[in-house]
């Protein structure tokens, strides 16, 4: 579609602040539209090769806990790590052929062309991937109550929420739906819905797992990671997702592959853990909780890791930090930048920006209050400061990430609650809008930090607190995921498995 030349009011409008008189900007307007010849002839070098979405099978239908959004199988190799196991895939990461709507009204109706690359690796693991499961709108919220149509329900508890944003995701695994499912976190999205549904939810070291063919918020906090019922499952997915692919600038152009799976092999007895002081005892903690986490830590130091507490001052600003990241830069690039901005060296989805674009036109006010709030406020801090507040935050990560790292010089892993409290009941659609932002919101105080300094830290369950799911999280060095890993399994397998959920639908769709 070629680019219109804008006429001399449209022209004025884009020239208001450049002090140009009529005159002058009648002497532009050839000029300018001469420039957008470029744009026609890119678009068109660009459909020469743009992939065509492959034809794949796909069904909707009726979920107990409107978990899934589409359900499919959809396979490639017979053999290798993942032969015949069943993955849900967060409906925010490209399926080709597979619709996909992120959650969101904006996005619906789109079809992707190209598998994301964790989608590929999967399936060339021997993988089935099983369908889409149902996330959060545009994947802003820790509740479960945002996504389109309907909320996710908690297994353990209907009428609580799952978490999110990677709600569906957790549901199925806690269900036994799926062997395995992939998540995605900025700002706790793996972790949280495990927390409140019992499973392993891992998000790994920043950059690990390549986020190409994922729906960004904000390109620095970006994270994919698993979510499974074991830490071994967890640990196996890891290693097929692991590594560059070279499409995205997240990514250090190589890391050193590791067998996580055997990591899990090496006993975690003189391990040091470090308990973090700041990550108890917030002002929406439930006691019941920091006291299973802290009966959790006991079980580590029974099993022989050394245990020790540990001060971090920063925890609790690294939450301002987060925050002014998290709005302003997802404001940037998630809404205005129509998900994937600009002045990055990645593979982009010209199909998806586009189709995003004319959904948020059309239907944005149907947009989740979540999103509301952060376009409105990351649009006003942008237009206050121009853009000063994000780069100070950004400023300001170094010192975030070295605090963490004064205390892992000292510990193996440190350790805190993954979230303050356990799932809280989904809230009426017509709810005050300060209800709607605590329930979807106010769980994150632990669990947003590692997104920004990037960190990998993995939730598991504690003992159940009044009946419901708890999680302890473990968080590690920079890629040093497999002790990370081994700290959970130790865990794992001193307290003998998991508990699982009295609702186990059976369902697919």
């Amino acid at each position: 579609m070629a680019v219109p030349p804008p006429d001399l009011v449209r022209l004025a409008e884009l020239g208001a602040d450049l002090g140009l008189s009529e005159g002058e900007l009648a002497e532009f307007a050839p000029a300018v539209a001469a420039t957008f010849a470029s744009s026609d002839a890119v678009e068109a070098l660009y459909r020469r090769s743009a992939p065509t979405a492959p034809e794949r099978e796909w069904q909707t239908g009726e979920h107990p806990l409107d978990a899934w959004y589409v359900t499919t199988d959809i396979r490639r190799a017979a053999d290798g790590p993942l032969a015949g196991r069943t993955v849900a895939i967060k409906d925010n990461v490209a399926v080709a052929g597979v619709p996909m709507t992120n959650g969101s009204a904006t996005v619906e109706g789109f079809v992707p062309t190209r598998d994301a690359t964790a989608v590929t690796r999967l399936l060339d693991a021997g993988a089935v991937i099983s369908g889409k499961a149902v996330c959060e709108d545009l994947c802003f919220s820790g509740g479960s109550f945002t996504s389109k149509p309907s909320p996710v329900r908690n297994p353990w508890d209907p009428a609580r929420n799952a978490g999110g944003s990677s709600s569906g995701s957790a549901v199925l695994v806690a269900t036994g739906e799926v062997d395995l499912a992939l998540g995605g976190d900025q700002g706790g999205s793996v972790r949280i819905p495990s927390s409140f549904c019992g499973t392993v939810g891992h998000k790994p070291t920043f950059g690990l797992v390549p986020y190409t063919g994922a729906f960004p918020i904000e390109t620095t906090i970006d994270h994919l990671g698993p979510i499974t019922r074991t830490v071994a499952d967890a640990a196996l997915m890891l290693g097929v997702l692991a590594g560059p692919d070279g499409q995205d600038p997240r990514q250090p152009t190589v890391t050193e592959p590791v067998d996580y799976s055997a990591a899990l092999a090496q006993p975690a007895t003189g391990l040091r853990v470090g308990v973090v002081t700041e990550g108890f005892g917030h002002a929406n903690s439930d006691p019941a909780v920091d006291a299973a986490v802290r009966a959790a830590v006991e079980v580590l130091r029974s099993a022989g890791l050394e245990v020790g507490e540990v001060s971090i001052p920063w925890h609790h600003d690294a939450m301002h930090v987060w925050n002014v990241i998290a709005t302003e830069g997802a404001a940037y690039q998630m809404v205005d930048g129509n998900a994937y901005g600009m002045n990055w060296q990645g593979l982009y989805d010209p199909e998806l920006i586009a189709h995003y674009r004319r959904g948020r036109a059309e239907r944005g006010a149907e947009l989740s209050r979540t999103v509301k709030l952060v376009a409105m406020s990351g649009r006003h801090t942008f237009d206050v400061g121009g853009g000063a507040y994000y780069a100070m935050a950004q400023n300001l990560v170094p010192e975030v990430r070295a605090a963490y790292d004064t205390a892992l010089a000292e510990y193996d892993v440190l350790i805190m609650p993954t979230l303050p409290y356990t799932a809280r009941e989904i809230p009426p659609a017509d709810t005050d809008l300060g209800t709607y932002l605590d329930t979807a919101l106010s769980m994150i105080a632990n669990t947003a930090p590692f997104d920004v300094t990037g960190h990998p830290a993995c939730s598991v369950p504690t003992e159940l607190v009044d009946g419901l799911p708890a999680g302890l999280m473990i968080i590690g060095k920079h890629f040093d995921d497999a002790t990370v890993l081994r700290v959970a399994h130790t865990y794992e397998q001193a307290r003998g498995g998991f508990p699982a959920p009295t609702i186990t639908t059976g369902a697919s769709a």
